[in-house]
């Protein structure tokens, strides 16, 4: 398959990653070709396709893909679920993520000053406040790996995030995401399902939906909004 061509025009953070260049900028042409495959979920923008890109294929080697009924998933090297896990919240207080078993959950990496912000802030609220009687929850995970634009404390990031954008879904302990000290709930959540560059988390804003088991269905990219997945929500709520 012929390579596919990449636009002069590319999505900001991308251009953020050129800048800071802890990502190497791609070449005017893909070396690779990528097909596409749409979720089950039935989420038409999953993935880099509102950009010109293709979503991940599905014969990425080392990940071997299978389609249930609720959506694509990838193949993990091990059967835990997402409640296998403890992480320390805002407050440094210890959190078993099994207290959200039964739940869909969106999980977050958040930045306070990042271009995509403040639309991310303000749709992921309002897609809180009007799911969250239906046993929905935002997991948000502040992380500095992206242009330094989460440095502050995390009170300050709390004050942020709960005064500006009134922000009432969890808020967790600032994480890396990426490299040798990441999380070990990102280890899980990226060995779950593969992105376009692997397993390494592109930039700020990426989402990972998980469903009432524990499980991850879907993953995606910093530019898709969580408005643009609001009906892969409402399937696995509906589920």
């Amino acid at each position: 398959m012929a390579s596919i061509p990449f636009s002069a025009t590319f999505p900001s953070y991308l251009h953020d990653l050129s800048q800071t260049k802890k990502i190497p900028v791609l070449s005017s042409s893909w070396p690779f070709s990528i097909p596409s495959i749409k979720s089950s979920l039935g989420s038409s923008k999953s993935g880099f396709l509102q950009h010109g890109f293709s979503s991940l294929s599905s014969s990425v080697p080392g990940f071997v893909f299978k389609s249930r009924s609720s959506g694509i998933y990838a193949r993990a090297a091990t059967e835990k679920t997402l409640y296998d896990y403890t992480v320390k919240d805002i407050d440094g207080k210890d959190v078993s993520l099994s207290k959200f078993k039964g739940k869909v959950l969106l999980i977050v990496n958040v930045a306070s000053k990042c271009g995509l912000t403040t639309s991310n802030y303000t749709e992921l609220s309002h897609i809180y406040e009007k799911y969250k009687t239906q046993g929905f929850e935002i997991l948000a995970f502040p992380c500095n790996q992206f242009g330094g634009q989460e440095p502050g404390s995390n009170p300050e990031i709390k004050q942020f995030a709960c005064t500006r954008f009134k922000a009432e879904f969890p808020i967790f302990d600032k994480v890396d995401v990426n490299g040798p000290n990441t999380a070990p709930v990102y280890q899980f959540l990226k060995s779950s399902a593969g992105g376009f560059f692997g397993d390494l988390v592109k930039w700020n804003f990426e989402k990972f939906l998980v469903d009432k088991n524990g499980k991850v269905v879907e993953r995606y990219p910093p530019t898709i909004s969580p408005f643009q997945i609001e009906k892969d929500i409402q399937k696995l709520l509906g589920a």
